[in-house]
């Protein structure tokens, strides 16, 4: 009993009034003797080596009063923290994060940057993959989905718009979440909604389903952006964060190049499905689909075997858990760089003080649902502090201009993004046209067509004792002509019209020659049998290869500015990478004046698309960094969902004026990058500063 550790001799040892009190425990203390002098030391009590160092476990003396009350002052307010005002724990909070944000950036430098931080960044890239895929998939299924499910041009735009939606709810909502629950695990969740919905869309032969199916689909992918960027940024150091978030921006590029690969190689191919009676239908724009998934799950089975981000975990509390994640990070690198005898030093992490009062609601308390309610409730109530938060004097400036400068970075990119492609078709239906055939006054008869009918108006025609059999009738029209015993079997058509016609004791059997395909026509004795039921993909069109292609060039165009955006990034600073960016991309819309044929318009479009990037880059990384730990995704998700807002109003915007003005669109476009441009460089410079 001779030695003591220093812990219990504290506890044995009061000082009160000047005089140390001794326990009553039976044991002499020594109390009656003089104090010890200053530099006295005791060959008993006190052990050295030979460097004379105190051998850890010994007993060092007898406690010195002022650190007794240092470390009563330091215990006290743990106790009185309920009848502490909450400004006051608010305050002691910052305080706690400020030399949490300086230690923590310490820790990573002394993690390094190695095998750890490309395994993370390879899972997370995966999952921002499947947001680039979500944006390209509807489009691409579009045109073969409308005759599959017989979409009008109403129902064909809703479903553009409707996975923007989803995915400005889901980036709001699963955004908020992440600053509550967790990165990973709402990470997990907004992927696994996302696939599980995608892969059932594929499968349902109902246009509201179908909807439904995606516009959840879009809410599960729509949490992942806010929430990938805020878990990556906090296994980055100072001097790493700019470059590699922009490395990780490469793979939205790389999933516009995926979907577009395989838009590309499977769709065309109809013979890729099967068919089950008349109502069910799998044809090849549904495997795309299915295909598209893939990132996705990818993404959900690798997150499996990653942590948590620790300084979330520091965040609320769990200093153990985190420092556990923090040396494993440590001893990964370490390893793979060949150095595993490398000791992780830090024994300590400051961990903020929390406020939240969080109700733990016991089994035996109301009904299960009742219990979950109150569980639900309170979480949102907190995602909405959080959003209220991020308007609050400290931040409402910053709030406000990255808003301004989301919405209209997204107006125009997103806008133009589908006015490209939809100029072009435009393009070439004006060229389509122009190569017409007209037949005027032509008699037939006695005659078999069996083959395809294309780009023909047929006017003052007369056609007696004809038979259409196993034929397709593509963009043909027969204007006042007339059809006297004919008969018509087997027959698909596309945008194939009659106008002012006269048909006379003819038989349709098996077409798809509807009634509204007849405008002002006279029918005397003539007989429809077996209509074609359902829809009918129509036969392929001559432009699908070039569509695919437009897109896949608009995606790949992006890598030298997602090189130079990541080269630059932290030499150069975000605010000056967003601005020279928007203005740069404000120069080149117009250019688009000059755009009248569809190389010009694909070159402006590639053009301005790798010009643009870098301002997309850039806002990612400082929009992370401009908002603290327990607010930084819920911010995220705000900016990233006003994003989308700008999105749906652009691509319904734009589109409107394909075929009547460029002027408009590029004007609008080209303004909204100039104001937002400037309005970039007011922001303050991010590059210098720890993430607190």
């Amino acid at each position: 009993d001779g030695y003591r550790n220093t812990n219990q001799v504290s506890d044995d040892y009061r000082y009160q009034d000047g005089n140390y009190d001794t326990p009553n425990d039976g044991y002499y203390r020594g109390g009656d003797e003089p104090a010890q002098e200053e530099d006295a030391q005791s060959d008993v009590t006190e052990g050295h080596d030979e460097d004379d160092e105190v051998y850890e476990g010994e007993y060092q003396g007898i406690p010195h009063p002022d650190d007794i009350k240092e470390k009563q002052k330091k215990r006290a307010p743990a106790v009185d923290d309920e009848y502490r005002d909450r400004a006051d724990l608010m305050a002691e909070r910052m305080e706690d994060e400020e030399q949490l944000a300086h230690q923590y950036e310490n820790i990573i430098e002394e993690c390094g940057h190695g095998r750890f931080q490309w395994t993370l960044f390879f899972v997370l890239g995966l999952a921002l993959m499947a947001d680039g895929v979500e944006v390209f998939v509807v489009g691409f299924v579009l045109p073969s989905a409308e005759k599959d499910m017989c979409l009008s041009s109403s129902n064909k735009g809703m479903l553009g718009l409707i996975v923007y939606l989803g995915m400005m709810v889901g980036a709001v909502l699963l955004g908020g979440l992440a600053d509550k629950l967790g990165r990973k695990q709402c990470l997990i969740i907004s992927l696994a909604i996302n696939a599980a919905f995608a892969f059932l869309s594929s499968f349902v032969q109902g246009y509201g389903f179908f909807l439904f199916c995606r516009l959840i689909s879009g809410l599960g992918i729509g949490g992942t952006l806010p929430i990938v960027f805020a878990y990556f940024s906090e296994f980055l150091s100072r001097e790493k964060r700019g470059e590699h978030l922009s490395w990780l921006c490469m793979f939205w590029m790389i999933g516009g190049i995926y979907a577009s690969a395989m838009a590309w190689s499977i769709i065309p191919h109809y013979g890729w499905g099967f068919s089950m009676g008349t109502k069910y239908h799998f044809h090849s724009w549904r495997v795309f689909v299915l295909v598209c998934a893939l990132p996705c799950i990818a993404s959900l089975v690798a997150l499996k075997f990653m942590p948590e981000s620790p300084r979330f975990l520091l965040e609320i509390g769990k200093h153990d858990e985190a420092w556990m994640i923090l040396k494993q990070v440590h001893d990964t690198n370490m390893r793979a760089k060949g150095e595993p005898e490398r000791v992780f030093t830090v024994s300590y992490i400051k961990t903020p003080k929390q406020v939240d009062e969080f109700i733990e609601i016991q089994s035996s308390t109301g009904t299960w649902y009742q219990r979950w309610l109150v569980r639900i409730t309170t979480t949102l109530k907190q995602v909405w502090d959080n959003v209220l938060y991020c308007l609050t004097a400290q931040y409402r400036m910053n709030t406000l201009m990255l808003a301004v400068v989301w919405f209209t970075m997204a107006l125009s990119y997103y806008g133009l993004i589908v006015w490209f492609p939809d100029m072009i078709r435009y393009l070439q239906d004006e060229a389509y046209d122009s190569r017409v055939k007209i037949f005027d006054e032509e008699e037939v008869s006695h005659f078999t067509f069996n083959f395809t009918l294309e780009n023909q108006i047929h006017r003052n025609g007369e056609y007696r004792n004809d038979k259409f059999i196993g034929m397709k009738f593509k963009e043909v029209r027969f204007e006042d002509s007339l059809f006297e015993d004919c008969y018509f079997e087997d027959v698909r058509s596309s945008e194939t019209f009659f106008e002012n016609c006269t048909i006379i004791s003819t038989v349709f059997y098996n077409t798809d020659l509807y009634e509204h395909k007849f405008i002002n026509c006279r029918l005397i004795n003539s007989t429809f049998m077996k209509e074609k039921e359902g829809c009918h993909i129509d036969f392929e069109e001559d432009n699908d290869f070039l569509i695919y292609l437009v897109s896949f060039l608009g995606s790949l165009s992006v890598l030298p500015g997602n090189i130079i955006s990541a080269l630059l990034m932290d030499k150069i600073g975000r605010i000056k990478m967003i601005g020279g960016s928007m203005l740069i991309s404000a120069v080149c819309c117009f250019f688009l004046f000059f755009g009248n044929s569809e190389s010009a318009m694909i070159g402006w479009q590639c053009l301005f698309c790798g010009a643009s990037i870098a301002a997309w880059n850039a806002l990612d990384v400082i929009t992370v960094e401009l908002y603290p730990t327990d607010k930084r995704a819920t911010a995220f998700g705000i900016l990233n969902g006003l994003c989308k807002f700008g999105a749906i109003l652009g691509n319904s915007i734009f589109s409107s004026f394909v075929g009547i003005t460029k002027v408009v669109p590029i004007l609008l476009a080209s303004s909204a990058l100039v104001g937002g441009g400037l309005l970039a460089l007011r922001l303050p410079e991010t590059r210098e500063q720890v993430l607190m």
